[in-house]
């Protein structure tokens, strides 16, 4: 089981400095609109994945007029207490499990899983191809050993052969062996992280529809195409053809940074075609079912974040979203309303199972 304590919060966001503590396993975190509910939200996330969820500058996440932050929380993992303190200071940031300080922040990340179900995940549907990548990314660098680290690596890569690419027009020799080095580089990497991404989807759609159908009351069939230039050949084959082409272009147009994800619905594209009601069953399920895969990996269920999710589901979803939450395989669950009358009635059937914060109070 893993369970949060208590958290600390300094110059993050809208806050100079507040510590909550937590007693129950599920949260009801109530106040208006702007008064720092998602930004706790995004702490906790924060200190499990060493980044905000919502924003990607750093200067986001500090409180206007400041220049850093800190982050402290306890948890207890394994019946073990631990604890995470990340500060954030002129723009260079450090993380520390139990005072020993990480050399590479990759490898605190699936030690305390953690899902986060808010109102722009819709970009996972309705956006780009980077959206359904970073979503995937994230949920398998919290299953795959090996996965984040070729991830970067490859990234890193990619972002040298394209600087080389670029500049390549304004040489009098083309640099081809070294061409030859960045290639042999995005194989060694990028090849794991595709193999990874084949063998973990079909098994999960069967969790995904087991989810939608559970959330929207009747069955309606849900399916992910992975599309991949890799799947018609191997890396190595893909980026000697395209040699030329890259050359002309100045970027690498071949490879894993391309791959997406295609949403279906009985067949049918399911951003051009689903209602918003099928939508939104569709991203819950894809959430819980990554909750699932998660907490079936870990062997104990990852902590759940759930911001608005009363303003996003009707109120039948909401109910059966509820039930599912209180069952016991679930861990700890942190969720956000407006209004705290509206937690109280959700959850009156176990009214001591929740413990409610508001962040009006001083």
């Amino acid at each position: 089981m893993l369970t949060l304590s208590s958290i600390a919060l300094t110059q993050f966001k809208n806050y100079s400095h507040r510590t909550f503590r937590f007693h129950s396993r599920i949260v009801g975190i109530t106040g208006r609109n702007g008064s720092g509910k998602t930004n706790l939200l995004d702490a906790i996330y924060y200190l499990c994945f060493t980044k905000s969820y919502f924003s990607t500058a750093e200067s986001q996440n500090v409180q206007y007029t400041m220049n850093g932050f800190r982050l402290e929380a306890q948890l207890r993992r394994h019946a073990q207490d631990e604890k995470i303190v990340c500060t954030v200071k002129d723009g260079k940031k450090d993380i520390a499990l139990n005072d020993e300080p990480y050399d590479r922040f990759s490898r605190h990340i699936g030690h305390f899983p953690a899902v986060m179900i808010a109102p722009d995940d819709a970009e996972i549907i309705l956006g780009g191809s980077e959206d359904r990548r970073k979503w995937l990314d994230g949920l398998l660098s919290q299953l795959v050993p090996g996965y984040l680290d070729h991830l970067l690596a490859y990234h890193k890569v990619l972002q040298q052969r394209n600087s080389l690419l670029k500049t390549m027009a304004s040489l009098i020799h083309s640099p081809d062996p070294l061409l030859d080095i960045f290639d042999e580089q995005l194989v060694q990497h990028g090849t794991p992280v595709y193999e990874a991404r084949k063998a973990f989807l079909p098994a999960f759609i069967d969790q995904v529809q087991e989810r939608y159908d559970y959330l929207a009351g009747s069955h309606e069939t849900v399916a992910f195409r992975y599309q991949s230039q890799l799947n018609e050949q191997p890396l190595a084959q893909l980026l000697a053809q395209s040699r030329l082409r890259d050359k002309q272009v100045q970027r690498t147009t071949q490879g894993i940074h391309r791959d997406d994800l295609l949403f279906l619905l009985d067949e049918h594209p399911m951003k051009t075609s689903a209602s918003q009601g099928q939508r939104k069953s569709f991203l819950f399920a894809l959430k819980l079912a990554q909750y699932e895969a998660i907490r079936a990996h870990k062997r104990f269920p990852p902590i759940l974040l759930l911001d608005d999710v009363f303003e996003k589901l009707d109120q039948e979803r909401v109910s059966r979203l509820i039930r599912l939450v209180l069952q016991p395989d679930y861990g700890q669950v942190f969720i956000t309303d407006t209004h705290g009358d509206r937690l109280r009635e959700a959850f009156a059937a176990c009214p001591d199972a929740i413990q409610l914060i508001s962040m009006q109070e001083a």
